[in-house]
Formats: C-alpha cells, structure tokens, sequence
C-alpha cells in the first residue's frame, strides 16, 4: 500500500493555490485541475496528488496539532530552495534546513498554518 494524495484545507482558496503554484514552479508538480472549492497538482508519474480545498463542510478549515505532510525532494539544495521559497512567500519557519537523524529537512507552515517538511 501506498499513498496515493492527500488533501489540506484552506481558508482563502486564492492565496493558497498562488502560494503553491508558486512553490512548485521549479518541481515535478503541477496543477491539473482547478474548481471554485479545490485546487490539485499531481506529478508525472500521474499515481500521487496534493490539494487544497475549501472544506466540505464549509467550516473553517484548521491544520491539525501534530499534522505533518512531506515531501521528499533530490538533494539537500532543493530542501533549502523550498525552504527559503515557502518563506518568501509568507509561510513561516518551523526548522530551518538541517541534518535530522538520517535526513536533512526544513519544516515550514503556510499560509493556513499547515505544516510541511522538504527532506532528503
């Protein structure tokens, strides 16, 4: 078994999808659909997603306490470019790039708090 997509909420649809857009210019992912609740990226091996979508049932969306997503990158240089960009962006640090056991990761939240991991 493997995973296969996952999906994070979003309280300004707009902002969220230009932040991610925005952060995976320079990857394997990219947006394929857009609708006025969700917004997906996949990558070329077209067998895993990432979305962000408004919540079903249209109460505020929250990032869960102890909630992680990460996403395993080709080198450590691509851990800190991610990194620095989901800063510029307007995410915030939550463990700048560093060697962390047996991988080198950066952890950030987003525009919504949600947190995310670059490792290699």
């Amino acid at each position: 078994m493997k995973m296969n997509y996952f999906v994070i909420g979003t309280n300004n649809l707009k902002a969220s999808t230009k932040f991610y857009d925005s952060l995976f210019e320079q990857t394997e992912l990219s947006q394929v659909l857009s609708t006025e609740r969700m917004t997906f990226w996949q990558g070329e091996d077209e067998d895993s997603a990432f979305a962000v979508s408004i919540p079903f049932n249209k109460e505020p969306a929250t990032n869960g306490n102890g909630t992680m997503f990460g996403f395993g990158v080709g080198s450590t240089d691509e851990v800190k470019r991610l990194y620095k960009k989901a800063i510029e962006l307007g995410g915030s640090c939550e463990g700048e790039p560093n060697q962390r056991g047996p991988r080198f990761s950066a952890y950030v939240r987003d525009l919504d708090r949600n947190k995310i991991v670059f490792s290699k």
